[in-house]
C-alpha cells in the first residue's frame, strides 16, 4: 500500500490564495495593533483554509513492472571475420544465463545486419535499437548491451538522443591489441577525359599493435605491367590513372599482406572513374543540294557530343555563267586546311551524294584513304552519283570502300530489311519496328531507290530493292567505313508511310563508326551483383568459345554462355568473394567488381570501444573486451547486477542495469482529512476563543 496526500479545494486556486493574502493581511493587521488571542486568530484562520482545500488521503494499489533490457547483437560484416560471429553466439547463449538469473527482468534481443547507404555497407546498431525500444516507455528501460566488435558507425554523442536515463554497455568480440593494415583512397578523380591522365591518392594504413615500416603496394591497371610502390605507413602517395576508353576505367590497389593481420579484405581497393570523350568533331561534305541533305545536319546538330563543320557544294566548278568568283560561296571552301593540315584532327568524315569534281583534289582524297588506315572514320551516304564516272568509287577514296557500283541504279520501292548478320551488329539490331520473326516486314516506310553495288569486304547489315546491299560496315587497317547505298533515308524523317527509326540507325552508325565502346560488334562486359556476376557477349560470328572467370582469390572458373539473342549470349554466376572479378573470352578481357571494397564497414576492422566510448562514459556503461578472436584467449561474461542509482554501473568483472522501480496502479482509494462539518465547527470554536480572548 502506497500513502500520500492530495488536495481537491471547493474553490479554484486563485480563489483560495487571494483568501489566504486577505488572511495574511487580517493577521498583520492584528499584530501591528498588538492584539491578544494572535496566535488563536491564526489557527482559526488556518484551519478554514484547509477546510477549503479539502485534504485527502490518498492511497494506491500499486503492481511492480519488470525493467526491460535491450540487447543488439552486431551481425555486419566485420562480425564474420576471424571467428567474431562463434564467439558472439556464445556471449549471446552466456548471456542468457545470466539474464535469466535476475529477477523481475524483461530482455528484448535484436540481431542487426549490415544497412546498405550511399557510401556502401555501413553498421548502424543505434539504429536497431531506436526501431526495438519504439514501445517500450522510457521509465521501464534498464539499459542496453552491444554484442559487437565496436566498429559501429551511428554512435550518438548526446546522451539524450537515446531517448532513455540507464547505461549502455559493450561487449566486444576481440581483444584490444589486434592487428591490421589497410589501404585507404585519399582522393580520386570521378571523371576524365578519354587518352588523358589523372592523379589519384592512395594511403597504407596500420592499425592496432602493427609497426611501423614499408608498405608495399601493387597498382593493376586494364593494360600494361604491374606497378609495385614501397611507401611508410601514413604516407600519402599519387598514382597515375590513365583514361583509356570511354566509359568506366579501374585501377586496382592491393597492399602486400603481413602476418597475423586479422583480415585482408581491406588489403584490396578500387579507384573507378567515368571516361568521356571530348566533342566529336564531324566534317559534312554535301554534294549537290537535295532533300536528305537536312537530315544529316539536324541529326548531327542535335547531338550535344557532336561538333559539327558542314559544307555544301552549291555549284559545280565546271559551271561557267560568269559569277565573280568572291561571290560563288558565303566562305570559300578551305581544301587544303580541312583535308591536308586538320584532317587528322576530325573523328569523322561524311560524303553525302559527293561527287568526283574538281572541288576535291585526288590528293584530298588520297590523305582521306590514308586518315582511314590510320584510325579515322568515313560514312559515304551515296546517292545516283555513285553508280556514274564521278563516282568517288574512282577515286583514290575507292580504295577504303567496301562495294563497288555496277553502274546501275535501282528504282523502285522497297522496304529496307535488316540481314543476317544485321540482326546481330549493334547497329541495326533491335530496331524499333524490325521484324522479330522471320519473315515478317519491317514496319517501316518505303524508300525507293538503291545503288546497286557488289559487297567486296566488310559486313552487310541491311538489304533493299531484289535484295541488294543498302548498308556496309567494314574495318579498314585502323580506321573505319560505311557505306549507305541510298540517298532516301529522308523519307523517314519526314514520317512517309509511318517513316522509320531513322534517328536510332543514323547516330548508331555515326557513334559506331567513331569508335562508341557500346556498339562494339565483338564486346565481352561484366556487371556484378551483391552475390554474383552477369558476364555478356556481344558477337558477330557464329560459334564462341568459354569465358574464364577469375576470382579476387586467384582461382579461375570456366564459364559457358547461353545464346540470349541473336549475336548475345550471357550467363549468370555467383561469387561468394568480394574484389576484382576479371574475365577473359576469345581474346577479349572485362572486370567487375564485386561487393564494395572502399565500404565503410571494411576500412576499420579491429576489435575496439573508442567509437562507442563517449556514449559508454556518459551513460556510466563498460567496455568488456571477451576474446575469441585470432590469438586473443576468451573471458567470461561479466555477472549482471541490478543497481538503484549511482553514476557508475560497471566494474572488472560486472555489468550494471538500472533498477527503475517502474508500476502501474491497480485501485486508489481517498480519505478526506478534514469533514466539512467537523472543519467549519472547528474554525468556528477558534474564533470564538479568539473573541473571548481578546474580550479579557
Amino acid at each position: 500500500m502506497n500513502w500520500s496526500f492530495e488536495f481537491f479545494p471547493f474553490f479554484p486556486r486563485e480563489v483560495l490564495i487571494a483568501l489566504g493574502v486577505a488572511c495574511l493581511v487580517v493577521l498583520a493587521l492584528s499584530a501591528w495593533r498588538n492584539r491578544r488571542g494572535l496566535f488563536l486568530r491564526a489557527l482559526a484562520l488556518a484551519c478554514l483554509l484547509l477546510a477549503l482545500a479539502n485534504p485527502n488521503l490518498k492511497n494506491e494499489v500499486r503492481q511492480p513492472l519488470a525493467n526491460i533490457a535491450v540487447v543488439v547483437v552486431d551481425e555486419s560484416s566485420s562480425m564474420q571475420l576471424a571467428g567474431r560471429a562463434d564467439r558472439a553466439r556464445d556471449i549471446e547463449a552466456a548471456l542468457k544465463e545470466k539474464f535469466a538469473q535476475v529477477p523481475d527482468l524483461e530482455v528484448r534481443w535484436v540481431h542487426a545486419t549490415p544497412t546498405d547507404q550511399q557510401g556502401g555497407e555501413s553498421t548502424e546498431l543505434f539504429a536497431a535499437l531506436d526501431k526495438a525500444m519504439g514501445d517500450i516507455p522510457p521509465g521501464r528501460v534498464a539499459g542496453a548491451v552491444f554484442i559487437t566488435d565496436g566498429q559501429i558507425h551511428d554512435v550518438p554523442q548526446d546522451k539524450a538522443r537515446l531517448g532513455f536515463d540507464a547505461p549502455v554497455h559493450a561487449l566486444i568480440a576481440g581483444a584490444p591489441d589486434e592487428k591490421d593494415n589497410r589501404i585507404e583512397v585519399v582522393s580520386a578523380p570521378r571523371f576524365g577525359l578519354v587518352g588523358s591522365e589523372q592523379t589519384a591518392e592512395i594511403r597504407a594504413e596500420k592499425s592496432g599493435k602493427s609497426g611501423a615500416g614499408l608498405a608495399t603496394i601493387f597498382v593493376r591497371r586494364a593494360s600494361g605491367p604491374v606497378e609495385t610502390i614501397s611507401a611508410p605507413y601514413g604516407k600519402t602517395v599519387p598514382i597515375k590513372m590513365r583514361f583509356d576508353r570511354a566509359g568506366p576505367n579501374i585501377v586496382e590497389v592491393d597492399l602486400k599482406p603481413e602476418p597475423g593481420e586479422l583480415t585482408t579484405i581491406n588489403n584490396k581497393t578500387v579507384i573507378q572513374a567515368q571516361g568521356v570523350r571530348e566533342n566529336l568533331r564531324v566534317l559534312l561534305v554535301s554534294g549537290e543540294p537535295h532533300a536528305g541533305e537536312r537530315t544529316w545536319r539536324n541529326l548531327l546538330r542535335s547531338d550535344a557530343a557532336v561538333d559539327l563543320v558542314h559544307f555544301t557544294i552549291l555549284r559545280p566548278p565546271e559551271k561557267h555563267d560568269g559569277t565573280p568568283i568572291d561571290q560563288l560561296s558565303l566562305i570559300a571552301f578551305p581544301t587544303r586546311e580541312l583535308f591536308s593540315e586538320k584532317l587528322s584532327q576530325f573523328d569523322l568524315i561524311i560524303f553525302d551524294r559527293y561527287q568526283r569534281r574538281a572541288v576535291l583534289p585526288m590528293v584530298y582524297l588520297d590523305n582521306v584513304a590514308r586518315y582511314v588506315e590510320q584510325g579515322g572514320a568515313v560514312l559515304v551516304a551515296a546517292g545516283a552519283d555513285y553508280a556514274s564516272p564521278v563516282s568517288l568509287a574512282r577515286t583514290p577514296l575507292g580504295a577504303v570502300l567496301p562495294a563497288r557500283p555496277t553502274g546501275r541504279v535501282v528504282e523502285e520501292p522497297f522496304r529496307p530489311s535488316i540481314t543476317k548478320e544485321g540482326e546481330k551488329h549493334p547497329v541495326t539490331a533491335g530496331l524499333p519496328g524490325a521484324p522479330k520473326k522471320d519473315g515478317q516486314e519491317p514496319k517501316w516506310g518505303h524508300w525507293f531507290r538503291v545503288i546497286d553495288s557488289q559487297a567486296e569486304r566488310g559486313e552487310v547489315v541491311m538489304s533493299g530493292a531484289e535484295g541488294k546491299p543498302l548498308l556496309v560496315l567494314d574495318r579498314r587497317g585502323e580506321g573505319r567505313v560505311a557505306l549507305l547505298l541510298s540517298d532516301h533515308a529522308w523519307l523517314w524523317a519526314r514520317g512517309y508511310e509511318g517513316g522509320g527509326p531513322h534517328v536510332d540507325l543514323l547516330r548508331r552508325l555515326a557513334h559506331w563508326l567513331m569508335k562508341e565502346p557500346d556498339l562494339e560488334e565483338e564486346a565481352l562486359s561484366a556487371r556484378a551483383g551483391r552475390s554474383d556476376i552477369t558476364i555478356e557477349r556481344r558477337t558477330v560470328k557464329g560459334e564462341i568459345g568459354e569465358a574464364t572467370l577469375t576470382l579476387p582469390s586467384g582461382k579461375e572458373v570456366k564459364v559457358a554462355l547461353d545464346e540470349t539473342a541473336p549475336g548475345r549470349f550471357s550467363k549468370t554466376v555467383a561469387t561468394n568473394e568480394a574484389g576484382v572479378h576479371r574475365i577473359a573470352m576469345d581474346g577479349l578481357t572485362a572486370v567487375a567488381i564485386a561487393g564494395d571494397l572502399n565500404a565503410p564497414e571494411f576500412r576499420k576492422v579491429i576489435a575496439t570501444d573508442e567509437p562507442m566510448r563517449p556514449i559508454l562514459d556518459k551513460t556510466g556503461g563498460g567496455a568488456f573486451y571477451l576474446g575469441g578472436t585470432m590469438d586473443a584467449p576468451t573471458k567470461d561474461v561479466p555477472s549482471i547486477s541490478m543497481v538503484k542509482s549511482g553514476h557508475r554501473f560497471a566494474g572488472g568483472t560486472w555489468l550494471g542495469l538500472k533498477a527503475q522501480d517502474a508500476f502501474e496502479v491497480k485501485a486508489v482509494s481517498y480519505t478526506p482529512l478534514v469533514a466539512g462539518f467537523a472543519a467549519l465547527g472547528l474554525a468556528l470554536g477558534l474564533l470564538a476563543l479568539t473573541w473571548y480572548r481578546e474580550g479579557r
